[in-house]
């Protein structure tokens, strides 16, 4: 599959397709898995609990913030792959981390859950086929595609990358 056309997702997640290159989630796996694994694991245990400014994420947050994002992600490709029509609702990220327990949470699990969501989504979309991935839903009020949702998943993720990076110097 090519990379997703502009009609295949909302404009909101322009920015995450640009943070990825590649023409299918192939090469999206080859260039950006095992950074996106390396990277969280790289951060000592004792800069978890910080933040950048009050009223930010913690760094326990914010994985925990990707994580709960791929799975949603995830389960919208699915849901399209197998024909869903129901529009797919959308979510809010801050009332997600609210009631997230990352505060409370070990390093370590939060870093093996990463790794396993990582490889079933991998897995998910091993099994889509060709067709599959051309499917076409809506979640979030937007046109969405299979193929799109493979970009946005890799981009979601490198662009918290960017953040770790430039907002909290890790």
């Amino acid at each position: 599959m090519p990379r997703p056309n502009a009609n295949e997702y909302g404009s909101f997640y322009q920015t995450y397709i640009n943070y990825t290159s590649g023409d299918d989630y192939n090469a999206l796996l080859s260039n950006y898995n095992q950074l996106l694994i390396e990277s969280w694991c790289t951060i000592p245990e004792q800069k978890t609990t910080y933040a950048y400014a009050p009223g930010k994420w913690t760094v326990k947050q914010m994985l925990q913030h990707v994580i709960d994002t791929e799975r949603i992600f995830a389960y919208r490709a699915l849901a399209v792959a197998r024909g869903e029509g129901t529009p797919i609702p959308g979510f809010d990220e801050n009332e997600y981390a609210d009631n997230a327990t990352a505060a409370h949470r070990k390093w370590e699990d939060m870093l093996e859950e990463w790794r396993l969501v990582r490889q079933t989504t991998n897995l998910l979309f091993a099994s889509f086929s060709t067709d599959q991935l051309k499917n076409l839903g809506t979640a979030s009020n937007n046109p969405i595609s299979v193929n799109a949702l493979g970009f946005i998943i890799f981009g979601h993720a490198l662009h918290h990358l960017r953040i770790l990076k430039e907002r909290y110097e890790i």
